[in-house]
């Protein structure tokens, strides 16, 4: 594995982050949206991971070594989970018995997502400045 891969590989977990936090802030800011494109309330929003191996599946024939080359995002998927009941009967949306239907977003569970993600986007960053101090290290041997 050369030292451009490990940047490669930390640059690829810094973009899968980066969209997961996206999404992270696109569920808090839409908590309270009854009403989206489709006439349902806003549905959670999920990133799906993938590791990106179809390069080194190739390798893997050669010399038996397999490494990954970093994660991609191979879909957005709302989630599954049921809407959440309110009971307003004042509000525009309410049914005849008074509840409205509200998106499937707990905020503690998104709150914790977005600090697990700045975290994971934190050790990319990392991972990604200790290969940048390797290489400059390395060009140092030779002069």
């Amino acid at each position: 594995m050369g030292l451009f891969n490990g940047i490669n590989i930390s640059a690829s977990g810094l973009t899968a982050q980066r969209l997961r936090m996206d999404l992270i802030s696109s569920n808090i800011a839409n908590i309270n949206t009854t009403k989206s494109e489709d006439g349902e309330p806003y549905r959670r929003k999920m990133p799906v991971f993938a590791a990106k191996l179809q390069e080194e599946i190739s390798k893997l024939n050669k010399n038996n070594n397999s490494v990954g080359s970093g994660v991609q995002v191979v879909a957005i998927e709302d989630s599954k989970e049921p809407f959440k009941l309110m009971y307003n009967p004042n509000h525009p949306e309410a049914d005849q018995n008074g509840y409205v239907k509200m998106p499937n977003i707990n905020i503690v569970s998104e709150m914790t997502d977005m600090i697990s993600a700045t975290r994971a986007y934190e050790a990319n960053v990392t991972a990604m400045n200790s290969a940048k101090a390797m290489a400059q290290s390395a060009l140092k041997i030779g002069s």
